[in-house]
C-alpha cells in the first residue's frame, strides 16, 4: 500500500522499510504499556495496571478453560505477549497515518513458525521424542500407516492457518479502509473504524487461543 500516506512513508516508502518500522512501534507500544503499568503497582490497580490485569486475567481464563489452570499459568507470558502485540499491530492499521504490520506475511508467518517450532518443543520436551511422535499414529494401531503422515501434514498446515488467516484478515481490513476513506472520508468512515477495532480484537483473540489449544495437544497428549 505504498500509495497511502504513512508517516514513515516520509522518511523512506519503501516496503520493508515501512513494515520494519510499524514492527517495532507495535513493540515498542507494547514494552512501554508493560512498564507503566508495573511503574507503580498498587493492591487497588488503577488506570494501565488495572487494564492489564484484566487482560491478564482473561487470557488466563481463556488457557484454563482450554488446558487447566497449572499449564495455562505456565505458558501465561507466552500467550499472552503474543496477543498483546497482534493485538497492537492490528490496532495500528486503523490510525490514519500508519499500517498494520500484521497485514505483512513476513510478520505473521514468523509468529506462526514460532509458535510451531515451541509447541513442538514443549510436547518433545514433557514426553520425549518417540512418545510425542508415538500419538501421531493415532488410538489403533494397524491405521498408523495412514494416520501419521496425515497428522504431519496436520500439524504443519498449522503454520499455515496461524499466518494467512491473520494476514489475510488485516490486510482485507486495510484494503476495505483505503477504499472507505477514499470515498467518504468523513463521518461514515466511524462505522468502518468501529467495525475493524472489533476485527482487530477477534483476531489476536483466536491467535492467542490457537497457541493454547496447540499447546494442549502437546502436552497433554493422553487425552488428545
Amino acid at each position: 500500500m505504498g500509495e497511502i500516506f504513512t508517516f514513515f512513508g516520509i522518511i523512506s516508502e519503501h516496503k520493508e522499510f515501512l513494515f520494519m518500522m510499524h514492527m517495532l512501534l507495535s513493540a515498542g507500544i507494547a514494552v512501554m504499556l508493560a512498564k507503566m503499568a508495573m511503574s507503580n503497582l498498587q493492591i487497588v490497580p488503577r488506570g494501565t495496571q488495572n487494564v492489564l490485569e484484566a487482560y491478564i486475567g482473561g487470557v488466563l481464563q481463556m488457557g484454563t478453560d482450554v488446558m487447566g489452570q497449572l499449564h495455562a499459568r505456565k505458558y501465561l507470558a507466552l500467550v499472552a505477549t503474543i496477543g498483546l502485540f497482534v493485538g497492537i499491530a492490528n490496532l495500528i492499521g486503523i490510525v490514519p497515518g500508519f499500517e498494520a504490520p500484521s497485514s505483512d506475511l513476513n510478520m505473521t508467518l514468523t509468529l506462526a513458525l514460532t509458535v510451531f517450532v515451541y509447541y513442538n518443543y514443549v510436547g518433545i520436551k514433557t514426553h520425549g521424542v518417540v512418545k510425542y511422535f508415538k500419538h501421531f499414529t493415532g488410538p489403533v494401531w494397524w491405521l498408523a500407516w495412514l494416520m501419521f503422515p496425515v497428522e504431519i501434514v496436520s500439524h504443519f498446515s498449522r503454520i499455515i492457518s496461524l499466518s494467512f488467516r491473520l494476514f489475510g484478515n488485516i490486510k482485507g481490513d486495510d484494503m476495505f479502509l483505503a477504499v472507505i476513506l477514499m470515498l467518504v472520508p468523513w463521518v461514515l468512515p466511524l462505522i468502518p473504524f468501529a467495525l475493524l477495532t472489533f476485527g482487530a480484537f477477534l483476531q489476536a483473540f483466536i491467535f492467542m487461543m490457537l497457541t493454547y489449544v496447540y499447546l494442549a495437544g502437546a502436552i497433554i497428549i493422553e487425552e488428545h
